[in-house]
């Protein structure tokens, strides 16, 4: 493993026992992370998704991390599934995009919304490979304000439903075999969610959205939903409560964003210590200039003081799923989880554009990983929840409903 994070991780154990079982799993996220690296530099030079990492974290066995074992998963708690996408993350954020949204917004939310009946179709094949899982909440005017969603739905005679309407932005779009859906009752215009076949008639992509300016290797696409048909068995939780599925997979969402974050700035960090140490300038190694060591040292406080906050949220979700009934449980890991995704997201950009900094001209360029890093984390600070929403979750977390800045 990498020596940062094999040293975090030494350091965890000192206080939690992961087993041979979770110690194993970190053994294949490290083995994944390695043969994905070639793929996800000829992909990033190229600007296309990398069609490997689905084939790739099935073969390690890192589709189904966060699905329980009944389903075929590897039935991780949420601190060692933030330990799979923190060594991930030093792929870079493409890489954790896709199973961000894969595990974390997708098989996540079926597991903890499905009917059994869902659960027992698809969670087994998500889990494998099979199935690719996707997240489809954002519109072309519905960004931070998902509750003014103009994505539609109406109930047919038969008791079947029709949604109407387009999706925006979503990761895994075009790749994905099936998909979680918001829409809009016309009735009654209460949202629900639904869990929906991509080969459905009326399902389309409308559009693969390549002019990024990074994140190449993550697909992003525009949808479109012509009148596609679901049953009452395709509903997640309950019809019209959408947005309680909706919130509960950000929170899942942020903290596999934070964590890949953390693995993006342990690599940043390899890569400049490894140039610094090796580049002559002014007669001596450019890591012996004060102001050389200004960067290093912001980069190493970014790194440990992100990652603490990240283990801190994943510990208070595992502490949640273990007493699901306990709001104030819930609450504590949704202002835990909005914390560390707001400081690491930040800390990884920081550290990134840092990380350039010292590599100089050299840097920039594509070809340069911690440009790639560069590019690629400014996106971390908005979706799953802008920098200013993380702002105003955090402040009316303590200051209570009566303060929220939006309802």
């Amino acid at each position: 493993m990498e020596k940062l994070f094999d040293a975090a991780v030494a350091q965890l154990a000192r206080y939690i026992q992961f087993g041979e079982d979770g110690r194993q799993l970190l053994v294949k996220a490290d083995e994944a992370a390695d043969e994905l690296l070639e793929s996800e530099f000829e992909s990033y030079t190229s600007r296309r998704y990398n069609e490997k990492i689905p084939e790739v974290l099935s073969k390690h066995g890192l589709m189904g991390v966060t699905i329980s074992r009944r389903y075929g998963g590897a039935g991780a708690g949420a601190l060692l599934q933030a330990l799979v996408m923190e060594r991930l993350g030093q792929t870079g954020m493409g890489v954790v995009t896709f199973t961000d949204v894969h595990e974390f917004l997708g098989s996540l939310t079926l597991q903890d919304w499905g009917s059994d009946w869902l659960k027992g179709q698809h969670l087994p094949l998500a889990a494998s490979g099979k199935e690719i899982l996707a997240y489809a909440l954002t519109e072309p005017e519905a960004g931070s304000d998902p509750a003014s969603m103009s994505t539609s739905y109406e109930r047919k005679a038969d008791g079947r439903y029709v949604i109407r309407g387009s999706k925006y932005l979503i990761s895994n779009g075009s790749v994905a075999t099936h998909m979680i859906v918001f829409a809009r009752s016309k009735d009654t215009g209460l949202i629900t969610s639904f869990f929906i076949d991509t080969k459905s008639q009326g399902f389309n992509v409308e559009m693969r959205l390549t002019e990024k300016p990074g994140l190449f290797t993550s697909d992003t696409a525009l949808l479109s939903f012509d009148g596609v048909e679901v049953g009452k068995e395709d509903i997640l939780g309950e019809e019209g409560k959408g947005l309680h599925v909706a919130y509960s997979a950000l929170l899942n969402g942020r903290i596999g964003i934070a964590s890949g974050c953390i693995g993006v700035m342990e690599d940043c960090l390899n890569q400049v210590i490894e140039r610094v140490k090796s580049r002559i300038q002014h007669g001596k190694e450019i890591g012996k200039h004060q102001l050389v060591q200004k960067h290093i040292a912001a980069i190493a406080s970014n790194l440990e003081s992100s990652r603490w906050l990240v283990y801190d949220a994943a510990m208070k979700k595992e502490v949640y799923d273990m007493n699901r009934q306990d709001r104030e449980l819930r609450e504590q890991a949704d202002r835990a989880s909005a914390i560390a995704k707001y400081v690491a997201s930040r800390c990884a950009f920081d550290t990134s554009d840092r990380a350039l900094q010292l590599f100089g001209g050299f840097g920039y360029n594509t070809l340069s990983p911690v440009t790639k890093h560069f590019l690629d984390t400014r996106v971390a600070r908005i979706y799953e929840g802008t920098d200013e929403i993380m702002e105003l979750k955090i402040a009316s977390s303590i200051l209570g409903k009566d303060f929220e800045a939006y309802r």
